[in-house]
């Protein structure tokens, strides 16, 4: 299959093929539902999506794993590496995924501020443990979710002004992240850190000492119930005013996107139906359910990509996508 979607995206050289095979492994293994969503797309279109992935898990790597022994100063130091690495012009770079994610964003001409503002949220994770309120936690996700489904956006194709897909898109990713953020409510207190605004925590009268108790007894206090609820509102209208952009995106691309929002949006759906249990299981999508939206939707993208076949774009010079606009 990689062999297939390689040749369709038209890359032919060794060096390119091998970092993009690599990309592909790494979205497979930790990427479940996002590979699923990826099987969707055209074969031509996956290496760069697997590309992307495997950037934004690289720097994710760095600041999450636990059997990790370095201290913030340490984390922050390979932070610095991987920007230099990928803004530098050494040419004789040999780092797979930074070869195959540089020749994605040359191809798409895809912004380097996007990847500046990622960076910078990535760094903002070495230091702050708590959002004091909604505006401090949208200024982090702009970076750590907005920006994601901006640098698909270039991949995926829109039918008009690109311009105008984009807050859609950003919203999209925004919403995937929220529903993190609610998912792994407990794994994210293991690792010090709270991704909920806390006036909004505080006005159900929660702070990190009652999380932290839930944490100890694996159960969900009823006023952290009460602000998980509220928090799991606000996400579903988010997704909802996400859902329009879909219909902006090229043919063939609507029935990985509209996929990937199903199943992440129907993960808030068993968070819900758990009673916010968040403390004592992790919620997930089965994969029979998971199957039975993929399956749906692979006949919607095969009919898509036969009306609209679209082509990758002419392989450009490496470099240009740190430079594009």
């Amino acid at each position: 299959m990689i062999h297939t979607e390689l040749a369709a995206a038209r890359i032919d050289d060794p060096q390119l093929r091998e970092a993009y095979r690599c990309c592909r492994r790494i979205a497979a293994k930790h990427g479940r539902t996002y590979f699923l969503a990826t099987r969707l797309l055209a074969p031509d279109q996956r290496p760069a999506v697997h590309a992307l992935y495997a950037f934004a898990r690289r720097a994710d790597d760095i600041l999450d794993e636990f059997d990790s022994h370095l201290d913030a100063a340490a984390r922050g130091e390979r932070l610095r590496v991987l920007s230099e690495q990928f803004f530098g012009d050494d040419d004789r770079r040999d780092e797979p995924v930074l070869v195959a994610v540089d020749h994605t964003v040359a191809r798409y001409r895809i912004s380097s501020k996007l990847f500046e503002d990622f960076l910078t949220s990535m760094r903002m994770d070495l230091t702050i443990t708590d959002y004091p309120n909604r505006a401090a936690l949208n200024r982090y996700m702009r970076g750590s979710a907005e920006v994601i489904g901006l640098q698909m956006l270039p991949v995926l194709g829109t039918v008009g002004d690109p311009g105008d897909a984009e807050p859609y898109a950003a919203a999209l990713g925004q919403a995937f992240q929220l529903t993190n953020f609610l998912r792994d409510v407990d794994e994210d207190l293991m690792r010090n850190r709270v991704y909920l605004p806390a006036d909004e925590l505080a006005a159900h009268g929660v702070d990190r000492e009652l999380l932290g108790w839930c944490h100890d007894h694996r159960r969900t206090d009823p006023r952290v119930r009460a602000a998980l609820a509220e928090q799991h509102e606000l996400t579903k209208k988010i997704y909802r005013s996400a859902a329009p952009g879909i219909a902006l995106l090229a043919p063939r691309s609507r029935p990985c996107v509209t996929t990937a929002l199903t199943l992440y949006s129907e993960i808030l759906d068993r968070i819900e139906e758990s009673d916010f249990a968040v403390f004592s299981h992790r919620a997930t999508v089965g994969n029979a359910r998971r199957l039975q939206v993929a399956g749906g939707a692979l006949f919607r993208s095969w009919r898509a990509r036969r009306a609209f076949p679209g082509a990758p774009p002419d392989n450009r010079s490496r470099g240009q996508g740190h430079g594009a606009a």
